[in-house]
C-alpha cells in the first residue's frame, strides 16, 4: 500500500481523505451497503471495498459517494497502514476534539507519528485548520486534541464535569462513562488492536465500575507521551497481563445504527504490535 500514495506525510492524509468518506460529515443517509462499509474492521478490508468500487491508484480522486463510508478511526487506520509499511512508527491515538464542534468535544482518532526526533501528533481528516497545524497539532493542556487520557484525569481531579465530551446527538454516548470507556480504546489502540469504536470488551462495559483502573492507566498513559522514564514500558505490561484492558479473541459489536450488536470473532486477526519509537 505504501508505494500507492504521496511520500509526504500531507500527500498520505489526503489520500485517506479520497478514499474515505466520514459516514456522518460526508455522506448524508447511508445505503445498506454504505452502512456495512463502517464495520471494515482492518485496512485491507477498506482497500479491497475501495478496490471493487475505484479501481486505480489511491490518490486518484473519488466522488464522495463512491469513497468508502468510515470514519475518524478509519482516516487514522489508512494513515498508520501507509506509514508503517515504509518503516515509520505510526500509532492512532483516542480521544475529543475541540475543534469540530463549537462548544463540544467531539470523540475523534487521531494519529501519532515518531519523525525520528520526537512523537508528532497528526489530524489526517482535515487538509487545514485556521488554528493549528493539523501536521503538528499541539500536545498538552489545553491543546485542540485532547486525550481520552488527559480527560478522564481532568474530570477525577474536579476541574471538568465531561457533560459536553463525546456524541452530541447522543447523550447515552456522552459523560465520564463514555470518556472512561476511551481511555481503555486508547491503550489498546496505541498497541495495534485498532478496534471499532462501538466495539465492546472488558471495561469499556462498565467503564465506572473500574475507576481505580482507569485511574491507573490513565496516568500512565499520560506520563508515556509526557516521556517520563519506565511508564511506556509499565503501560505495556499492564496492558499485556490485564484482561480488562486488553481484548481477547472476541468483542460484542454493537451498531451505530442501532441494529442489534453481535459478538465478532477476532481470531488471528488482532493487531498487537507495539508502536516503537
Amino acid at each position: 500500500m505504501s508505494g500507492d500514495v504521496s511520500g509526504d506525510l500531507a500527500g498520505v492524509c489526503a489520500a485517506a481523505r479520497n478514499v474515505i468518506a466520514h459516514y456522518r460529515a460526508d455522506l448524508g443517509e447511508l445505503t445498506a451497503a454504505q452502512r456495512g462499509e463502517v464495520d471494515s474492521r482492518w485496512l485491507e478490508d477498506v482497500l479491497e471495498v475501495d478496490a471493487r468500487r475505484t479501481p486505480g491508484p489511491l490518490t486518484e480522486p473519488r466522488p464522495v459517494q463512491h469513497r468508502v463510508a468510515g470514519c475518524c478511526r478509519d482516516h487514522s487506520v489508512f494513515v498508520v497502514g501507509a506509514l508503517r509499511g515504509r518503516g515509520t512508527p505510526a500509532r492512532t491515538t483516542v480521544g475529543f476534539a475541540h475543534y469540530l464542534t463549537p462548544g463540544w468535544a467531539v470523540d475523534h482518532v487521531v494519529v501519532d507519528v515518531h519523525d525520528g526526533y520526537r512523537w508528532r501528533r497528526v489530524e489526517p481528516g482535515l487538509g487545514a485548520h485556521g488554528d493549528f497545524d493539523v501536521l503538528d497539532v499541539p500536545t498538552g493542556d489545553g491543546a485542540p486534541f485532547e486525550t481520552a487520557a488527559r480527560a478522564w484525569l481532568r474530570w477525577r481531579s474536579g476541574t471538568s464535569d465531561l457533560s459536553t465530551y463525546g456524541v452530541r446527538s447522543r447523550p447515552d454516548l456522552s459523560g465520564p462513562s463514555f470518556v472512561g470507556a476511551y481511555v481503555v480504546f486508547q491503550v489498546a489502540h496505541r498497541y495495534g488492536d485498532e478496534l471499532l469504536l462501538w466495539d465492546g470488551w472488558g471495561a469499556v462495559a462498565d467503564p465506572l465500575a473500574h475507576t481505580a483502573l482507569l485511574d491507573e492507566v490513565a496516568s500512565l498513559l499520560v506520563r508515556a507521551d509526557a516521556g517520563e522514564e519506565g511508564a511506556e514500558d509499565e503501560l505495556f505490561a499492564r496492558y499485556r497481563r490485564d484482561e480488562r484492558l486488553r481484548p481477547g479473541d472476541r468483542v460484542l459489536t454493537h451498531s451505530p445504527f442501532g441494529a442489534p450488536s453481535r459478538v465478532t470473532e477476532l481470531g488471528g486477526e488482532g493487531r498487537r504490535v507495539r508502536a516503537e519509537g
